[in-house]
């Protein structure tokens, strides 16, 4: 399931090659950090947290059976050290209510978003996942930008598939309803001028 290549190196590193572990790094950081900074929220926590990621796949890294992609096993790390990292500080996350939505409001969404450049577009949706509980951003994270697939997000959480996508499922209306906070305004004032 893993690339023949994160093999190669990982038996190296395993072999006593230590040097080796700095190209599975360079692969993989600017991903952990990424993620790290979804859940964690604050960017020094995140460069600590993944920092702390590859201390623990270092370590553990024989332990690493090639039943899954390694970057799958990278997230599940990573996804943990996040979870100490929140419990130890105890954050408070903020909270999205989640309201009723039609598909028709959801659909009036989306044409709003085709309307936006690319770039903003992508801005816009950043900026509204981080607004998201840290457990909800990791996953659409993962999902859509990561484009990991279901069974492999529920082998990083520990939860089945379908846990996975009622997860997403709940996720995604949070983020309509946070889309929607924004985008309002912005389509109230573009039609209505």
């Amino acid at each position: 399931m893993t690339t023949n290549d994160d093999i190669y190196y990982i038996n190296l590193i395993i072999e006593g090659n230590s040097k080796a572990f700095s190209v599975l790094v360079d692969r993989y950081k600017d991903l952990v950090f990424s993620l790290a900074l979804k859940m964690v929220k604050n960017r020094e926590e995140a460069e600590e947290v993944a920092q702390d990621t590859f201390i623990k796949v270092f370590k553990s890294l024989s332990k690493f059976k090639g039943d899954s992609k390694f970057s799958t096993w990278i997230y599940k790390v990573a996804y943990n050290t996040c979870l100490d990292r929140l419990k130890k500080n105890k954050r408070e996350q903020h909270v999205v209510s989640i309201d009723e939505f039609n598909s028709n409001q959801i659909k009036s969404l989306d044409n709003a978003l085709d309307l936006m450049e690319d770039e903003e577009r992508n801005q816009t949706i950043q900026h509204c996942i981080n607004l998201l509980p840290s457990d909800d951003a990791f996953l659409l994270t993962l999902f859509y930008f990561e484009e990991q697939s279901l069974e492999e997000i529920a082998k990083v959480i520990g939860l089945t598939a379908n846990n996975v996508k009622v997860k997403l499922f709940r996720s995604r209306k949070k983020l309509t309803a946070i889309l929607k906070e924004r985008l309002e305004p912005e389509i109230i004032e573009h039609y209505g001028s």
